[in-house]
């Protein structure tokens, strides 16, 4: 079993992630795939020491790729985890 840590990948961010950041105190993680959303609550509290308020998850599938002359693969699976704060807790991201 993998230890808690590894199981964060990194923080997703894109004009949507962004404005979730702003408005809503909500942001986006990317996940391995078999993360439960009580382990992700444990990783969020544990290495940011933030209180987390509601978690939203989506799986995402690996897309087929082809990459140089008929050389075939897939990029790996991955979980879309959608994580907000309480109120009065906040990243530093800059």
């Amino acid at each position: 079993m993998k230890r808690l840590e590894q199981k964060i990948k990194n923080l997703y961010l894109s004009e949507k992630s962004s404005l979730l950041q702003e408005t809503q105190n909500q942001y986006v993680f990317e996940f391995s795939p078999k993360t439960t959303k009580l382990e992700i609550r444990e990783i969020v509290e544990r290495i940011f020491e933030k209180k987390v308020k509601k978690i939203r998850t989506c799986n995402y599938s690996g897309k087929a790729k082809r990459w140089g002359r008929g050389v075939k693969g897939k990029t790996a699976h991955w979980k879309k985890a959608i994580v907000q704060l309480e109120e009065d807790e906040k990243f530093n991201l800059a």
